[in-house]
């Protein structure tokens, strides 16, 4: 008898191995291309949401934490993008960073509302600069 458990078990394994691996290159592609924007040593400030929000600690905290899962799946998703503009490089066709900027976009909305401002620049800095042909290398 077939144990889908355990069949489901090592997908799940490879799936959170892939993701893993996937966070890892990311982090180092954000250092390496965004250093720009000094970003690197941002400590977020919870008292300024709270004050300019007229929100308790605990409800910004937990929307906050609803932000953070928001940007690890949209960090997936955004690495996929780079992957297709590699792929599409390779193949000679023109890059569209239409995805990208639209990611930012939904994701630029709450950062600002939250007052993150690490996240802020770095949205900010997608959406807005001309060329973003440094993203796919």
């Amino acid at each position: 008898m077939i144990d889908y458990r355990e069949k489901r078990e090592q997908k799940n394994a490879e799936l959170r191995r892939n993701i893993d691996k996937l966070l890892d290159e990311g982090s180092v592609f954000i250092q390496k291309n965004f250093e720009h924007l000094e970003i690197s040593n941002y400590r977020y400030q919870i008292n300024e949401a709270v004050y300019e929000l007229y929100l308790d600690e605990d409800t910004v905290g937990e929307l906050v934490k609803d932000y953070v899962v928001q940007i690890l799946k949209s960090k997936i998703v955004f690495y996929k993008h780079i992957h297709e503009l590699k792929r599409d490089n390779l193949e000679g066709r023109d890059l569209d960073y239409t995805d990208i900027r639209n990611l930012a976009h939904k994701n630029l909305g709450v950062a600002r509302n939250l007052r993150i401002k690490d996240a802020q620049k770095l949205l900010e800095a997608i959406m807005q600069e001309n060329n973003l042909d440094y993203l796919r290398l």
